[in-house]
């Protein structure tokens, strides 16, 4: 198998993970697991949540297809199993160090579109409840996070300028 159809699988799997993740985090994690991710949400004391089990559940079927996949000399298997992994550390930086800061490597941003994933998952996190909710994904949001962040933008661009003169 050529380079570019294993990068296209690993491409490919890996947006296919965020909808996997949309729909996990909606009908699972705030449906029948609610138990292990309502820590997210409502904070207890300590770094670990037990919203980090979900990280197995993820990173299990990486390393199955890509180990299975090496084994059984499945170029697609293994190229799978990349992409899950690849969206796993992108999630990781993404929603762990970047939204939440449980690690203080990336503290501000002055890009728009990860402005706006903060304010889609803080509006997400306002919702304290199983059932209640909004902005499930992680990296395709919703406009009107985007429009609302642009607006903000502007807003602040425009009280520097008045301030300043």
């Amino acid at each position: 198998m050529t380079w570019y159809w294993i990068a296209l699988i690993v491409f490919t799997t890996f947006w296919f993970m965020e909808f996997v993740a949309w729909a996990t985090h909606k009908y699972v994690m705030h449906g029948f697991l609610w138990s292990l991710h309502r820590d997210h949400h409502v904070k207890d004391p300590g770094f670990f949540e037990k919203n980090d089990a979900f990280f197995l559940i993820f990173a299990v079927p990486s390393w199955l297809c890509i180990m299975l996949g090496m084994m059984a000399g499945s170029w697609i298997s293994v190229s799978i199993g990349a992409g899950i992994a690849v969206y796993g550390f992108a999630y990781f930086l993404v929603h762990e160090v970047f939204i939440h800061r449980r690690l203080k490597w990336f503290r501000t941003s002055k890009f728009t579109y990860l402005k706006a994933i903060q304010r889609a998952h803080k509006m997400h996190h306002k919702h304290l409840g199983k059932h209640d909710g909004e902005s499930f994904g992680m990296l395709i949001i919703n406009p009107k996070y985007y429009q609302a962040e642009l607006k903000a933008q502007r807003k602040r661009r425009g009280k520097t300028v008045v301030s300043a003169s």
